[in-house]
């Protein structure tokens, strides 16, 4: 992954609406796993629609600096 914030950015509006697993630290060597959609960037955060079938929470942002501090791992379907 890139390592900058900016770079992070650029990398993130290159796959605006395509569908993405985040892998989320939720914990003591716990990891959640969602299926959902990059919807939207903005200069600070990315917000991803999640599939209803996984998860209550449907819309969730995270910052760039979760990406950088390795708190979420991203990967495409390509």
């Amino acid at each position: 992954m890139p390592s900058t914030l900016a770079s992070i950015k650029k990398k993130l509006d290159a796959h605006l609406g395509q569908e993405m697993t985040v892998v989320a630290q939720a914990g003591r060597k716990k990891t959640t796993e969602r299926t959902g959609v990059l919807r939207e960037t903005y200069p600070a955060v990315f917000v991803v629609d999640y599939d209803k079938t996984q998860s209550s929470v449907e819309t969730v942002s995270y910052s760039y600096t979760d990406i950088l501090t390795q708190n979420i791992e991203l990967s495409f379907a390509d």
